[in-house]
């Protein structure tokens, strides 16, 4: 009498045709960005905490270093070419925490949550705008058929101009001795708050700090003592080199829409 196999008596092992390699080496130069993008990840959650507790002036400074950091992870892959799918995508997640979700947090707690729910709009319209913007981010990154000449420029503000711009009325406080918003003008922030959302939703164009190639040599001693100086200036005077950013930045947008409009005539 013939026995019936078990099937514990199966082949442990498929066979050699159909064997699959579970785990696969990665490679180092993939690695690192993705660590660099997860500690951005790390302390825009920690901005979060430091709002819940109160410490407003940390988190804005968490919420500063994961933008300094963010900029950092995008030309550390380029640069070792650990450039991939996996790391965009996670570079986004972690932006919308970054500077959607922690600055969103920041100002509704040091000062929109005096008007409750229209406080609370206006940090939901933020955060909404901060994941459009990611979104359609991530629809055109792969878009080939984009000219060279649109590489240069944004497609609205980018999320972590919109975080730290967005919190210039933080800074105005507490340059002013002033941690928390007078009842008068928060309904000023507010709209304030929904303009700089609408222009990370929008197509205002905006120029592309990724455009800037390699710096001609005889520029190189003049560019780091530039970036020595500005480096001084962000330690010793932080909230005052935060709103010059902020405001050089918005007066840049007029700018950037023009020679958007130049370059489109031009090439179209």
């Amino acid at each position: 009498m013939s026995e019936i196999p078990s099937p514990s008596a199966a082949p442990l092992e498929p066979p050699a045709g159909e064997r699959i390699r579970r785990f696969r080496a990665v490679p180092l130069r993939l690695l690192i960005p993705n660590l660099v993008t997860l500690l951005a990840l790390c302390v825009g959650l920690t901005a979060i905490r430091f709002a819940f507790e109160g410490a407003v002036e940390w988190a804005v400074t968490a919420i500063a270093a994961a933008a300094v950091l963010d900029g950092l992870d995008g030309r550390i892959a380029r640069a070792l070419k650990g450039t991939s799918r996996f790391g965009a995508e996670l570079d986004s997640l972690a932006d919308f925490v970054d500077f959607g979700v922690a600055p969103g947090v920041v100002l509704y707690f040091s000062g929109l949550d005096q008007l409750k729910s229209l406080g609370w709009l206006a940090t939901l319209v933020f955060c909404i705008a901060c994941a459009l913007r990611l979104a359609r981010f991530n629809v055109t990154i792969d878009d080939v058929s984009l000219p060279e000449w649109r590489k240069h420029f944004f497609v609205g503000m980018p999320a972590p101009a919109g975080a730290i711009v967005g919190l210039l009325p933080v800074y105005l406080r507490f340059l002013l001795s002033s941690p928390s918003a007078e009842p008068r003008f928060v309904a000023l922030e507010i709209v304030y708050v929904v303009a700089i959302a609408l222009l990370m939703a929008s197509r205002v164009p905006h120029f592309s700090g990724k455009s800037i190639g390699r710096i001609p040599r005889d520029y190189v001693a003049v560019v780091l003592i530039g970036l020595a100086a500005a480096l001084l200036l962000i330690v010793n005077f932080p909230l005052q080199s935060l709103i010059a950013l902020s405001l050089a930045y918005l007066g840049s947008i007029p700018f950037s829409v023009r020679r958007y409009t130049a370059l489109l005539r031009e090439n179209g």
